[in-house]
């Protein structure tokens, strides 16, 4: 794709990067690949060599070896190394290239000091809280659920429940207990850990609560162990440990590893299974290979424990880097707060969203981080201005990667590697191992083309499954029930010809203006570059005599001020000059808030069905909004539009 390039691979790149020497001990086996996309190419036709080029690379320790790569590539269904045995926190634990009195966690937190945790401190910290789980009776394939935040408290139980074989989940404390519940009481726990409360920014937040309506609505839960973590003096944490020393179980390739969650804001959250040996084939790929870590690097991503990207981080390790936590209020005392951490804890790569850096581009910060490596964005779609600004306001020296992804697959399909440059408002490239394409409505791939994004070949990180789904049918239903056989992500996309990309909003929110599709990521970027708009949403809704259909647009008007006609005014200008008079809205709304899902996501597709008149409580699971209360206005515009037909 054309634009302005802002950012080149240094002339020594193959010689400097993870990706460089893969490519070198490929050809010392007698494959190789003049570009990058000749190597994708083989990656996605030729799956079993290339991973078994992951597993042979990164050295995973096998109990058992695997009788083939790939038992039948359909999808649903395709079976990775079959008979292969292994564990992933084994192989975190491994930290290659990390010594044993180095750093490897480091944790910052806005409720307590910081804490750092040396290799022998985090291995022997597993070690004692799996003899403590042991001890509660917790073996292969038991639940253990998590409710609290991104400290290493959190981390330790997760790499200890999975090395016992058992299954983790995680639920971030600012989720509600009705989230919560909706989650765990289809996984039906054994042990809940959770902490009694937090600080966000400066306020004091108990759980206490929270915490015992959710024991007494899951009976399976038969131990509950509380982190002292507002309260440090509370809580029987230290109570679970023990002197067992330390033991992997070895466990199928797709055993069960964690389960996450979709958002729920429609239905009860899908529970989404991932397996041990997909999961760390995948991150061992993306995580040394595309973001370019290794021994040396501190990784930071801004995440809560209810986001996929903290599995995503948690990784690290895998592959020789140490990893950051902040636990906190990204905006407190100012927006600087995370960009602090660059230089407090010596980040290489520092991983965050798009509205993140979108808002500090608003807010006029000029970080200056000559020190950075890369920066990683995620959650939406970065518009071309937030590139300029990275590279305007942080440094020209690192390299913006900007992903998409999801928790489907818990890692991202499309992104950057070392090799690519970086494109203004472009994706670089399709990742390895991930056969990305766009289709037309009729299931044709399309090239420069705006196309549904699906992957038409197996991935090991795809979902083992859908909890308590023994016929597969809901996992079907989900994925492959557009395109059979062809996992449709729902998300609208174009590529190019040089396997570039650009996304421009989910499928199932489009813009469909007189047979013309417009994607909502193209309106957000005009509407919230305008001073005096803090946050949007736009919705389409169809009508039976107006081939147009009606456009509406919501907005949050900055620092409490007034939606004015001028103002309006400006927005439709601004729309019809950057898009097209069919960007142009019917109708333009003040709300007070955005619907958002408790990881930031814009809900259009509730708002939408509120406005066709739907009931609020069948449009959306308010437990999965981290702000329900924003649901009563397009309540109350509904009935108002109702009463006046």
């Amino acid at each position: 794709m054309t634009g302005t390039v802002l950012w080149e691979p240094p002339a020594d790149v193959l010689s400097t990067t993870r990706i460089g020497d893969y490519l070198r001990w490929l050809s010392d086996k007698g494959r190789n690949f003049g570009s990058y996309a000749e190597l994708w190419d083989w990656s996605v036709t030729d799956l079993s060599g290339f991973w078994q080029s992951i597993w042979d690379y990164f050295e995973v320790i096998g109990h058992d070896e695997p009788a083939a790569v790939l038992d039948g590539a359909s999808m649903p269904g395709a079976k990775w190394f079959p008979g292969a045995t292994l564990n992933y926190a084994e192989h975190v634990l491994r930290m290659p290239g990390i010594g044993d009195d180095e750093a490897v966690v480091i944790a910052y937190s806005q409720t307590r000091e910081p804490i750092t945790l040396t290799a022998r401190q985090l291995r022997d910290q597993v070690r004692r809280v799996r003899a403590g789980l042991k001890a509660r009776g917790v073996g292969k394939g038991d639940r253990v659920a998590a409710y609290a935040p991104n400290i290493p408290e959190t981390y330790v139980l997760m790499l200890a429940t999975t090395s016992l074989g058992a299954i983790f989940s995680s639920c971030a404390p600012e989720f509600g207990s009705r989230s919560v519940i909706d989650r765990w009481s289809q996984i039906e726990p054994k042990v809940l850990v959770a902490v009694d409360g937090y600080k966000y920014g400066d306020k004091a937040i108990s759980r206490t609560d929270e915490v015992a309506a959710i024991r007494s609505a899951i009976p399976s839960i038969t131990s509950v162990v509380t982190i002292g973590y507002l309260d440090q003096e509370a809580g029987n944490w230290p109570s679970l440990s023990g002197d067992d020393p330390m033991e992997f179980e070895a466990v199928p390739f797709d055993h069960p590893l964690y389960v996450l969650y979709s958002s729920g804001t429609t239905g009860l959250p899908k529970p989404i299974v991932h397996g041990h040996g997909g999961i760390l084939l995948e991150h061992l790929k993306i995580l040394a290979l595309h973001h370019d870590l290794g021994p040396g690097d501190r990784f930071f991503w801004f995440t809560t424990t209810g986001w996929m990207m903290w599995n995503f981080l948690v990784s690290g390790p895998a592959v020789g880097a140490s990893i950051v936590f902040f636990d906190g209020n990204p905006g407190f005392p100012d927006m600087s707060a995370l960009w602090d951490l660059v230089d407090s804890a010596d980040i290489a790569y520092f991983g965050t969203s798009a509205p993140f850096l979108m808002a500090c581009r608003k807010a006029g910060l000029k970080p200056d981080k000559p020190g950075l490596k890369a920066i990683g964005s995620t959650g939406a779609p970065l518009p071309a201005e937030g590139f300029h600004w990275v590279y305007d306001a942080v440094g020209k020296q690192l390299q913006l990667q900007s992903l998409s992804g999801g928790t489907d697959v818990c890692t991202g399909f499309v992104g950057a590697s070392p090799l690519h440059p970086v494109i203004e408002g472009v994706i670089a490239c399709r990742c390895l191992g991930a056969k990305v394409e766009a289709y037309d409505p009729a299931g044709h791939p399309v090239i420069d083309q705006l196309g549904e994004l699906v992957i038409t070949a197996p991935m090991p990180s795809m979902p083992v499954g859908f909890w308590n789904d023994p016929d597969g049918r809901r996992y079907r239903e989900a994925y492959f029930d557009v395109f059979p056989g062809v996992w449709r992500h729902g998300d609208w996309i174009t590529i190019a010809a040089d396997g570039t990309s650009v996304i421009t909003g989910r499928s199932d929110a489009t813009l469909n203006r007189g047979g013309v599709r417009l994607g909502t990521a193209e309106f957000y970027s005009v509407v919230e570059s305008l001073p005096e708009i803090a946050d949007s949403v736009v919705v389409h809704l169809e009508q039976n005599d107006n081939p147009n259909g009606e456009l509406l647009l919501f907005v949050v008007v900055a620092d409490g001020g007034e939606l004015t006609e001028e103002l309006t005014g400006r927005i439709r200008r601004e729309l019809r000059t950057a898009l097209s008079p069919r960007h142009i809205p019917d109708e333009i709304y003040q709300v007070r808030a955005v619907p958002r899902t408790l990881s930031a996501k814009k809900l259009e597709v509730p708002v939408k069905r509120i406005l066709t008149g739907t009931p609020v409580e069948s449009a959306a699971a308010k437990g999965a909004l981290a702000n329900p209360e924003s649901l009563t206005a397009f309540e109350e515009l509904a009935s108002r539009r109702s009463a006046q037909e």
